[in-house]
């Protein structure tokens, strides 16, 4: 990629330079961290553009390393042996992967249990790993960095629950403000007293307390950790909503309600075989979700969004330098894959100018997904024709992207979509065509055809092919070639501009200037 072009900040106006082309970011194109937590230790490998990474190795154990630490105030034994031998597995692996050294944080379990020091000496000792054990007020941190990677800017309250505890951290334009942690994990509410009743009681007391000391936080929740994300797995089902991708899949303070009861009332086997949970996370969930609806009664508010970024993520992201972190994590991974797998990189900056005139009078946040469709116009070459369209599609809505909801994730799907079919019906997607509005499925397929179009036009990126100019109240499409580009309007690029022109439902005019 280093010869590749690099163009000048101001070609791209408000989106800059990618700078995953820049030194300080490609030092990061390959970290490794590990979490140990309560009740899984996890492996993350991220690789790639590095202020939108890819998961290039993901691994977990469930160790249960917190189960009954409340009642013996120690590490699981069976839990420390597993984790000890995940984590030398980890060690080897990361060598392979020129991961080392890894980033390793361990959480509430180790650093509550009073053999917990020992634990770290042993691992450090039999693996060459170090434990950096922090404390709830840093873990909050780190969670809520998590949630700024896939989400610069943000404002609201992130709750990430452990096995063991549960930490809360507010974020303001784009920065941890106060942070809590509270010992509201499900393995630590196993053994109160007083069954469900006391349990309740206990619970109520918790939250009124986190709720005086963070103060009013009426704006988005953000949760973070894997009991959240078994419980919004189950929403899924309930509600049967069509994509499953949990990272930004919204939830409302009623759907929390009418799901906890589904918890409560459903036989969690049948559950979690239904949703695809593991039996020890399962075990939790019930718990979790009493959590759940009294945080989310306590704390009223507006919306609930699922991240799927957390502490892990906090990590990479507690390495980036700052003009990193300010950047858009979905324009940044659609540059890197445009910059891969591109068959000409470089052309989807071209491609964005021609069809912005269709798009003048749209809101900045749709025309990031603008830019973000004609980066990828291409990416998806090398399928074959009879599934091109399908596999942009499927990889748009399923990808690890971050800084998407799901309904962009749909608009940016039929936009590829119809970058190489006229025609949506007969997909295997219509299911998901109901996340978006009529007016923006129109949309999406007005900028899938021009991308259709414009791709005819494709010459050396010094050259303008030429320009459109649309007259919305006149209904006229007018394409002004250039002399140089005026041969490539062929008997296939006149069809996909007539395809265009009818999907706007507008007259066309062509003109060679």
């Amino acid at each position: 990629m280093d010869g590749l072009d690099v163009h000048d900040p101001g070609d791209w106006g408000p989106f800059g330079r990618p700078l995953f082309r820049d030194a300080q970011a490609r030092a990061l194109s390959r970290v490794g961290v590990v979490d140990v937590g309560s009740n899984s230790v996890r492996l993350v490998v991220f690789d790639g553009a590095a202020r939108s990474p890819a998961y290039f190795y993901n691994e977990k154990i469930m160790c249960g390393l917190g189960a009954g630490l409340g009642e013996t105030g120690r590490l699981n034994p069976e839990g420390r042996r597993r984790a000890l031998r995940a984590l030398a597995r980890f060690a080897l692996l990361a060598q392979g992967m020129g991961a080392a050294p890894l980033s390793v944080v361990a959480t509430a379990a180790v650093r509550d249990a009073a053999d917990g020091a020992e634990f770290c000496a042993e691992v450090e000792r039999e693996t060459g790993l170090k434990l950096w054990v922090i404390d709830g007020r840093e873990e909050a941190r780190l969670a809520a960095q998590g949630v700024l990677l896939g989400w610069p800017g943000s404002y609201g309250l992130v709750c990430d629950i452990g096995g063991a505890s549960m930490e809360l951290a507010e974020i303001t334009e784009g920065r941890v403000g106060r942070r809590l942690s509270s010992e509201l994990g499900p393995l630590k509410l196993v053994d109160l007293p007083g069954g469900r009743k006391g349990r309740q009681a206990h619970l109520r007391k918790v939250m009124e307390r986190l709720a005086r000391e963070m103060g009013p936080q009426h704006n988005r929740l953000f949760l973070v950790g894997g009991s959240w994300r078994a419980i919004a797995r189950i929403d899924m089902y309930r509600r049967n909503y069509p994509l499953h991708v949990l990272h930004e899949y919204r939830m409302s303070r009623k759907s929390v309600a009418e799901t906890v009861k589904y918890i409560e009332k459903t036989d969690t086997e049948t559950l979690r075989a239904a949703c695809g949970i593991s039996a020890s996370r399962m075990s939790l969930v019930p718990l979790a979700a009493e959590v759940l609806y009294r945080l989310v009664r306590t704390f009223q508010p507006k919306d609930i969004a699922l991240s799927s970024y957390g502490i892990r993520e906090g990590l990479l992201y507690e390495q980036m330098p700052q003009k990193l972190r300010d950047r858009d994590p979905l324009i940044e991974a659609c540059l890197f894959s445009e910059a891969k797998d591109a068959r000409m990189p470089g052309f989807g900056r071209k491609l964005y100018d021609f069809v912005q005139p269709l798009f003048r009078n749209v809101p900045e946040a749709r025309r990031r997904i603008i830019k973000a469709a004609c980066l990828l116009h291409d990416v998806s070459w090398r399928a074959h024709p009879d599934y091109r369209a399908e596999i942009c599609f499927d990889n748009a809505t399923r990808a690890n992207l971050g800084g998407l909801k799901h309904s962009e994730r749909v608009y940016l799907g039929l936009a590829l979509l119809h970058r190489y079919r006229n025609k949506r019906e007969g997909t295997p997607f219509e299911h998901l065509f109901s996340l978006l509005p009529e007016a923006d499925r129109a949309e999406a397929e007005v900028l899938g055809k021009a991308m259709r179009f414009g791709a005819m036009l494709w010459m050396s990126n010094d050259e303008r092919p030429g320009e459109l100019r649309w007259f919305p109240k006149k209904k006229a499409l007018e394409l002004r070639l250039s002399g140089a580009a005026a041969p490539l309007f062929g008997e296939v690029a006149e069809a996909r501009f007539r395809a265009l022109c009818a999907a706007l439902g507008a007259e066309g005019e062509v003109r060679t200037v």
